[in-house]
C-alpha cells in the first residue's frame, strides 16, 4: 500500500509538467470509458448521473489497492518479481495513455515514472524483511522445533524508518505536483475572470410575461449554470487558456481553409439565443436537459466564409466533424447548421463566459439535435467530410449517426409517491421539442381521458415550455401521466423504447399517494 501511494504520488508530480489527463488514474479511467459496452455506459450515466467520473475514479483507486496488496504479498516471498509487477502495471498504465485519441509518447511518463518509483519502493521496504539461513542446531540438543527451519527476520527500524521517508516524500511529491497542476490552470482561471463579454449585434428577444409559471417544484425556465447537466467522457475538464485556443475549419468542401482565436470570434457579428439542449442519455423523464441563453457567433457564417456549401446547395460534405481538445469526436449534419437555425459557436452561457465544465473558451450549439451529435464542448478542430466516410465516438459505440430531438415531456410535480391531499393538486412539468415548439401539453389520471395543460408563454421555437394541469385530486393511489404536441401537430408517442440508438421514447408518469 505504501509503495502503492508512492506510485501514484510521483506519477502525479510528472503529470503536473506534462498534462494532468496523463496521469495513470486518468488515463486508465479514460480507456475504460473508450472501451466500455454501451449498456455499461448508459447504466452508470443512469444511476451515478454526473458523479459517473468519481464513481469510475474510485473505483480503479480501490482495485490499484487490492492489486498493490496482492503485489505486496508477492514480493514477500519473490522480491524481484512482485516490483516487476508494478513495472508491468505502469506499462498498462503508460499504453492507456498514449493510446487515448489526444496521446502522444511524452504522455506515458507519469505511469512510467511512477511505476519505477513503486517498484523501488517495494523493493526496498520489502528488502527489510529477509529471509535468514537455517539456524544450526543448539550443542547437545535433539531435533528440537526450529532447528535447521528457515526464519524470518524483521528489521522493524529499518522498515518504519524507510516507509516513513518514503511516505513523506512521496506526499511533498504529490503535493508540489497538485501545486504545479494548479499554477498551469491559474492562467486559464485568469483568462476566464477576464473575459469581457460583448453586447451582442443581434441581441434574444425579452423573455415574454408568463415564460415562467412560478409552481413551487416546477423547473425554472432558465436553468442556473451550477444546475446544467453535464455529460461527457472528461474525467479531467480540460481548462484551456482563452488567449492560446484556435479553432481549424478544414476538409471536404472547404475552398478557403480557417484558423480562428477567440478574440478573431469577438469581433464578429454576436448573436445572443435562448436554446434547450439535451442528451440523447436522458431516459424518459429524466433530469439531463437545460434551457440556457447562448452568446456566441453564427457557426454557418464561418463555414460560409471558408466557402462551405450545403449538400442542397451541390456541397459534397454532408457531415461535419468537431473534434475537442480531450479527442472527443462528434459528427453533425451540414445542412442542420447552415439550414437557417441558430448553430453557434457559443462563448457565454446565462450572461457569463462558458463555465471550464460547460466548454470554456468555445461549444457548439445546435438547436434541435442531441447534444452528441452536436454539442461539442472545448472545440478545437471542425472538418468537413461524410457520413459514408467517418463514423464519430458515439457512432462507433451503436448510436445513430442523425439523431433529432424528439417529442417529450415531464412530470416535475408532485414528485412521485408524493402525498398531496384531496383538492386541487396543481400538476405540472416541462415539455421539449427544440426547433419545432410545443403547442399542447395534456394529462390523464390512471388511464382516462386526457385533459389538456395550460401552457406557459412561448419564447420561441427552440426552447422548453412549462405547463400545469389543476387535478382535482380524490383519495387514493393514482397514476399521472402527460404527454406532448409539438408544432407540426405530431403527438408524443407511448410506445417505449431505450435510450439507444437515438433517444428514448414513451410517456412520462408518476405515482401519488392522495390522503
Amino acid at each position: 500500500m505504501i509503495a502503492g501511494f508512492c506510485s501514484l504520488a510521483a506519477a502525479e508530480l510528472v503529470s503536473a509538467l506534462v498534462r494532468p489527463e496523463a496521469g495513470p488514474v486518468t488515463a486508465v479511467g479514460g480507456a475504460v470509458i473508450d472501451r466500455s459496452p454501451t449498456a455499461l455506459k448508459e447504466f452508470a450515466v443512469r444511476h451515478f448521473g454526473t458523479g459517473d467520473k468519481l464513481a469510475l475514479e474510485l473505483g480503479i483507486v480501490v482495485l490499484l489497492a487490492v492489486f498493490a496488496m496482492a503485489v505486496g504479498v508477492l514480493a514477500l516471498h519473490h522480491r524481484r518479481t512482485g516490483s516487476a509487477a508494478v513495472l508491468l502495471f505502469g506499462a498498462v498504465g503508460a499504453v492507456a495513455a498514449v493510446g487515448r485519441p489526444e496521446g502522444s509518447a511524452p504522455d506515458a511518463l507519469p505511469s512510467v515514472v511512477g511505476a519505477a518509483v513503486g517498484a523501488g519502493v517495494l523493493f526496498a521496504l520489502t528488502g527489510r524483511l529477509t529471509t535468514a539461513p537455517p539456524r544450526p542446531p543448539a550443542s547437545g540438543s535433539g531435533s528440537g522445533s526450529g532447528s535447521g527451519e528457515a526464519y524470518r527476520a524483521f528489521d522493524r527500524r529499518g522498515f518504519v524508518i524507510t516507509a516513513a521517508v518514503a511516505t513523506a516524500v512521496s506526499a511533498g511529491a504529490g503535493l508540489l505536483g497538485r501545486r504545479l497542476t494548479s499554477s498551469v490552470q491559474a492562467g486559464a482561471t485568469a483568462s476566464r475572470h477576464d473575459l469581457v463579454l460583448p453586447v451582442p449585434d443581434s441581441p434574444a428577444p425579452a423573455v415574454p410575461a408568463g415564460t415562467g409559471l412560478n409552481i413551487r417544484g416546477l423547473s425554472p425556465f432558465f436553468t442556473p449554470n451550477k444546475d446544467f447537466y453535464r455529460v461527457d467522457t472528461a474525467l479531467v475538464v480540460p481548462r484551456l487558456d482563452a488567449a492560446g485556443w484556435r479553432l481549424r475549419i478544414h476538409g471536404e468542401g472547404v475552398a478557403r481553409p480557417l484558423t480562428v482565436g477567440l478574440h478573431d470570434l469577438l469581433r464578429r457579428e454576436i448573436i445572443e439565443r435562448d436554446i434547450t439542449l439535451a442528451c440523447v442519455s436522458n431516459e424518459v423523464g429524466g433530469p439531463y436537459i437545460g434551457n440556457a441563453r447562448w452568446l456566441g457567433v453564427r457557426l454557418a457564417d464561418l463555414l460560409r466564409e471558408a466557402g462551405v456549401r450545403p449538400p442542397s446547395a451541390g456541397g459534397p460534405a454532408d457531415q461535419l466533424v468537431a473534434r475537442s481538445v480531450d479527442g472527443m469526436t462528434i459528427g453533425t449534419p451540414v445542412e442542420a447548421v447552415m439550414d437557417g437555425r441558430d448553430a453557434m459557436l457559443a462563448l457565454g452561457m446565462n450572461g457569463e463566459p462558458l463555465p471550464f465544465a460547460h466548454g470554456f473558451p468555445v461549444r457548439m450549439v445546435v438547436p434541435g439535435l442531441y447534444g452528441y451529435v452536436s454539442a461539442c464542448k472545448w472545440i478545437e478542430d471542425i472538418e468537413l467530410t461524410t457520413f459514408d466516410a467517418y463514423d464519430a465516438y458515439w457512432v462507433r459505440r451503436s448510436w445513430a449517426q442523425q439523431a433529432p430531438v424528439k417529442t417529450e415531456s415531464r412530470i416535475d410535480t408532485p414528485r412521485s409517491l408524493a402525498s398531496p391531499k384531496p383538492g386541487t393538486v396543481p400538476v405540472a412539468g416541462v415539455a421539449w421539442a427544440q426547433h419545432r415548439g410545443i403547442s399542447r401539453v395534456e394529462v390523464r389520471v390512471d388511464g382516462g381521458e386526457w385533459h389538456t395543460a395550460r401552457l406557459s408563454a412561448a419564447d420561441n421555437r427552440d426552447t422548453w415550455r412549462q405547463w400545469v394541469w389543476e387535478w382535482p385530486a380524490t383519495s387514493g393511489r393514482h397514476t399521472l401521466e402527460v404527454r406532448a404536441t409539438d408544432g407540426t401537430g405530431a403527438t408524443q408517442t407511448g410506445r417505449r423504447a431505450d435510450t439507444v440508438p437515438d433517444g428514448a421514447t414513451g410517456l412520462h408518469s408518476v405515482v401519488v399517494d392522495v390522503s
